[in-house]
């Protein structure tokens, strides 16, 4: 496993710890986000390298890849997850498991306009038109704040992916390359200018991510959330 770790900036300039030890992908205007699960029923994509291969059958090229949402022993989601329009699984408010408890929790989803959001799962409605919705917890940015429950010098070390809404719009994505505390993997986010942002989860998360010379690909996951070149939805 080949990981280089990346230095990125703050909007001050200043070089964080937080910062140092995180690698961050953001969607370019022409590309297209999608949602991974299930090829057919009982069959899950069980890593990134299976769906990578699975997309190379038909010609097409994985570019990112991060696990998505948490999930149950046998890969299901544990909260709410919409794909093509179809929610397999329901929101899910009532949770007090793990980090998915520690309220608010929230969803990520895309509209069929292809529109991001990132919001509280209270604040959550499917009007018909979400194509694609996963959802975690804690949130790390609610409405342009670091969740409440961080506190900066905390012992609660871990590896952790998320993603954010940039103030254009744009989708960023992230994973610390080292353990980290929620109070500065959240601060990144609100950094660089995210009003919302959300965990998705925790030790076992990865990136896959050529162009930042991240090859992660070997971890069993539930949802994955993939960019196809010349894509072929599944």
């Amino acid at each position: 496993m080949k990981i280089v770790l990346f230095a990125l900036l703050s909007l001050t300039g200043i070089k964080s710890w937080s910062q140092d030890k995180i690698a961050s992908y953001i969607v370019a205007p022409d590309q297209r986000i999608h949602f991974y699960w299930k090829l057919v029923p009982g069959q899950t994509f069980s890593t990134i390298a299976d769906l990578k291969n699975k997309l190379a059958a038909k010609n097409d090229t994985l570019v990112f890849a991060m696990n998505g949402g948490m999930f149950q022993p046998d890969y299901a989601p544990v909260g709410l997850y919409i794909q093509r329009q179809q929610e397999i699984t329901p929101l899910n408010i009532t949770s007090t498991y793990g980090n998915f408890g520690l309220q608010p929790n929230g969803v990520f989803y895309l509209t069929t306009e292809q529109v991001a959001v990132v919001c509280t799962s209270n604040h959550f409605r499917n009007d018909g038109h979400i194509k694609y919705a996963t959802q975690s917890g804690p949130m790390l940015v609610i409405d342009g704040a670091i969740h409440p429950a961080f506190k900066a010098g905390s012992k609660n070390l871990n590896i952790r992916n998320g993603v954010g809404i940039l103030p254009d719009g744009s989708v960023l994505f992230a994973i610390s390359t080292a353990p980290i505390t929620f109070y500065d993997f959240a601060l990144f986010f609100k950094n660089k200018g995210c009003k919302n942002a959300l965990y998705l989860d925790g030790a076992i998360s990865q990136m896959y991510c050529p162009e930042k010379e991240m090859w992660q690909d070997n971890g069993k996951f539930g949802v994955i959330i993939g960019i196809v070149k010349a894509a072929v939805v599944l």
